[in-house]
């Protein structure tokens, strides 16, 4: 298989594991499921990723890497790197499989023994590190309103957002994630930042 095919299987492997991932959750998806709808045997599958957790990680490594390159391009800081969160709620909403991965995966990683445990963890540490220090600047700025604490920020910030996502996919109509965490950012921030 040349390289070129070669990276566009492992990308529709990426997409379809994300799908099901997403769908029934990582217990609940196998590796032969996942070849088959690759339109792959198992060991060729295999070939790509040498287990369930290896592709696992490789999928979630894939959205933080899109993630990040989306809300860290050209490296903004303080209020505008808030801001940018918004935008990215606003590009979920077109993703429902991506956040039902992340919500589906995220929540069964809070079990210690689960393979995705670790990167969670670290996940959560990284966000809140980086929304604390883009806190931080907006207040080093002036951008930021009395009283707003960044560690406290950043914590609710990333709560917030996880939260709102749930809300979403169990269907609540009326629920625009990017305008209530634009909602939510204007009490933090100061009407000129």
């Amino acid at each position: 298989m040349g390289y070129a095919k070669g990276r566009a299987k492992r990308r529709d492997i990426l997409e379809q594991a994300t799908a099901m991932f997403g769908e029934a959750g990582y217990r609940g998806t196998s590796l032969r499921e996942i070849a088959a709808r690759c339109g792959l045997s198992h060991p060729g599958l295999l070939h790509h990723f040498p287990t369930k957790e290896s592709l696992l990680l490789a999928v979630l490594e894939h959205r933080d890497e899109v993630d990040l390159e989306r809300v860290t391009a050209g490296r903004v800081p303080g209020a505008d790197a808030l801001r940018r969160m918004v935008d990215l709620a606003a590009r979920n909403a077109a993703r429902r499989g991506i956040v039902e991965l992340f919500t589906v995966l995220s929540a069964e990683a809070t079990a210690a023994d689960h393979p995705a445990h670790q990167w969670f963890v670290e996940r959560y540490r990284r966000v809140v590190r980086e929304l604390e220090t883009a806190y931080a600047e907006a207040r080093d700025a002036g951008d930021l309103r009395p009283g707003v604490d960044p560690a406290t920020a950043a914590r609710g910030l990333a709560a917030l957002m996880d939260g709102l996502q749930i809300q979403w996919l169990l269907g609540d109509p009326r629920l625009d994630m990017a305008a209530a965490l634009d909602a939510h950012l204007r009490t933090q921030l100061k009407e000129d930042a």
